[in-house]
Formats: structure tokens, C-alpha cells, sequence
């Protein structure tokens, strides 16, 4: 399997910091999900009119574009004319980035029937794929919130069984979770694993780093997830995509640099 990196994790490093570090820490590629103060890159001049100065730089690092980590929300009838739009903007960049992978999320209101929401993301993604070059790519709705576990996974899956669409599993939220084990979700996946996030962590409440749920994160492979259980029941699936390590730096400023977690991940998984 490959492994890349999110630049949620760096969001101090610029392009040339990203091509440099990224091939230092012997990764494969790089997933974008903002960039320096931006977060959605399709409104930036380094992914539109000056593409191909980002794309020959990341070619001369060795780095493929893994993924575009987009906020499309399909699961929200409110958002549908958004989505679209920034569906658009996606498929235009990842065609210039040779990148084959989209991570949407499914959301919804919580207090809405998740078989109505199932049908308004089916809706969403039925419109998304009708733009021109939309079916050239992969659309993965994370495993998130109330599309996590095993029965939300099934329902969204089934609604929309065109295989252009798909999931992006996160095995650290379904360690969060805790409503099943990470055999039970991987079943009900079913195949349909695009792509991963990685991340570690312990039950640590008391810490004073630790998040609201009481887990506070860790290098991987040094936490509770068990991780290397599951990239190995995941491989034996046949799965043979990326693993991406989710360093949440943007959200979380109290994180290691990335100079520090960043290549204690990349050692750690050429070991699995």
C-alpha cells in the first residue's frame, strides 16, 4: 500500500515545504485539504491558472495528488446548489492533478430519518455524476458521525451503488465510536473502500490535551486503535490503496509539528 499525507496536518508549509518534506519522509503522495490560510484549494491561484507550476513541482518530488479532501455535504438538501459548485471547481483541479480520489462527507441533521437522508445524498450524488468528468473519479463519503457505523454504511452504500461512488473508511472514528468493533464495519463496507484515514489515540480523560470525547492523540501505532490488525485485515480484502495519515494540525494547534509526526508515521507503516 501507499502512503500519504494530509495537508491538514502542515498548515504552515507552503508548496515547496510540502514537495521537500513529503519526499524527505519517504512518502507517495499528498492529499489537500486547505492550503496555508485557505481551506477549500479550488478557489486558490496555485490549483487554477498556475496548476501546472504545483503539478510539476509535486512530479519532481515524486508526489501523486492522493486525493482532494472537499467539504461537499450530500446528505443536506440545503446544500445541493453548493455541493455542485464545489464539484465543478473539484473535478477541474483533480483532472489537471492527476488525482482519482474525492473525499465528501455524508452529514444530515441529527434528528432526521437516516433512510431520508440516504435518499437526499443518493439525489446529490446522482447530480454530482451527471457533470462532465464526474464519472472519471472517486467519490468517498468518510465514515463520519452517523455514517460510521455498520448500518448507517450499508443504507448510504445501497442508495447510491454506482461505482464511482464509495467510502473512505477511518478506522480511528470507528475506535471513537465504540458502538462495534472494527470487523463489524469493515464487513458492512463490503468492498467499497476507496480509500483510508489513520490516526491513533488513548482514553485519557484527565490529560489536559485530551479532546471533549476523552481520547487524546498519539503516534500511530503507540495508542489503543488496533490499527495494524485491521491494515492487515484491510489488505486482505484485497485492498491496495493509500493510507493516509490524518494529522488533524489545523483544527487541533496543540498536535506535534508535523516535522515530528509526520515521519514517525511514515516509519511506522513500512513496517505493516
Amino acid at each position: 500500500m501507499k502512503l500519504t499525507f494530509m495537508t491538514l496536518g502542515c498548515p504552515g508549509w507552503d508548496l515547496d515545504t510540502i514537495c521537500a518534506r513529503g519526499r524527505e519522509y519517504g512518502f507517495d503522495g499528498v492529499d489537500f485539504r486547505g492550503y496555508l490560510q485557505t481551506i477549500d484549494i479550488t478557489t486558490l491561484p496555485e490549483f487554477t491558472y498556475d496548476v501546472a507550476t504545483t503539478r510539476r513541482k509535486l512530479a519532481d518530488a515524486g508526489l501523486a495528488v492522493s486525493a482532494i479532501s472537499s467539504s461537499i455535504t450530500v446528505c443536506v438538501a440545503e446544500k445541493v446548489d453548493a455541493n455542485l459548485e464545489e464539484a465543478r471547481r473539484t473535478i477541474a483541479v483533480a483532472r489537471e492533478l492527476g488525482a482519482a480520489n474525492v473525499r465528501i462527507f455524508g452529514g444530515g441533521a441529527p434528528s432526521a430519518s437516516a433512510r431520508d437522508l440516504a435518499k437526499i445524498g443518493r439525489d446529490c450524488i446522482e447530480y454530482i455524476l451527471s457533470l462532465d468528468g464526474a464519472q472519471d473519479l472517486h467519490w468517498l463519503f468518510e465514515t463520519h458521525d452517523r455514517w460510521g457505523d455498520a448500518a448507517g454504511i450499508r443504507l448510504l452504500l445501497d442508495a447510491i451503488p454506482n461505482p464511482a461512488f464509495g467510502a473512505l473508511w477511518d478506522i480511528g472514528n470507528t475506535c471513537f465510536a465504540g458502538t462495534e468493533t472494527p470487523e463489524e464495519t469493515l464487513q458492512a463496507l463490503r468492498g467499497r473502500i476507496g480509500y483510508t484515514h489513520i490516526k491513533d489515540a488513548v482514553y485519557d480523560p484527565s490529560h489536559p490535551l485530551a479532546m471533549e470525547n476523552g481520547w487524546r492523540y498519539v503516534t500511530p501505532g503507540t495508542g489503543q486503535f488496533p490499527l495494524a490488525e485491521m491494515i492487515a485485515k484491510l489488505k486482505a480484502t484485497g485492498y491496495d490503496g493509500w493510507l493516509q495519515f490524518e494529522h488533524e494540525k489545523r483544527w487541533i494547534p496543540n498536535l506535534p509539528e508535523p516535522e515530528v509526526a509526520f515521519p514517525a508515521f511514515a516509519k511506522w507503516a513500512r513496517t505493516l
